[in-house]
């Protein structure tokens, strides 16, 4: 799978499994699970080879997302449906007050209007929807030259540059 990350077009190797895809085996590989799924059976992660990370949706506690950071290569922020932006704050919480390094990465409804907004919160990989074209996605991380306030991205807003 092809991805936007770090401002480029990427081959990509996690696999994201949805709570009905899991068994008690999990598959080889970088594989992403629901944070519930980790929750309930983080035994099986335990000297698992390849790494693996979480996706987290608006519903789930961050303090659950808390509670594993250390262990997660990847935390995928969902975005069901392009009007549901609390995902945009989970991705700056990860950032912002719990200094997650790692990547934050979003999926769902990704679109080209949103990723510069995305990036701006701390996300910084991509999986654009599958019907979009993801060259013309990328454009969209670099649609405003210019911010007007403070982010988990650091950019400078206007107001500073005087």
């Amino acid at each position: 799978m092809r991805v936007i990350k770090n401002k480029e077009i990427v081959e990509d190797s996690w696999q994201r499994l949805r709570q009905e895809e899991i068994s008690d085996v999990l598959p080889e590989g970088d594989i992403i699970v629901p944070l519930s799924f980790w929750k309930e059976h983080e035994q099986l992660f335990k000297g698992r080879t390849g790494r693996f990370g979480v996706c987290i949706n608006g519903d789930d506690d961050m303090q659950d997302v808390v509670a594993g950071l250390d262990q997660f290569e990847i935390i995928a922020v969902d975005f069901p449906q392009f009007n549901d932006g609390r995902s945009y704050s989970n991705a700056r919480m990860l950032r912002q007050h719990y200094a997650y390094q790692g990547e934050i990465r979003a999926v769902g409804d990704v679109l080209r209007d949103q990723l510069f907004y995305m990036q701006r919160c701390g996300i910084d990989s991509f999986q654009v929807r599958s019907d979009k074209d993801l060259e013309d996605a990328l454009q969209g991380l670099s649609d405003f030259s210019v911010t007007y306030q403070a982010a988990a991205d650091g950019a400078q807003p206007v107001y500073k540059q005087r």
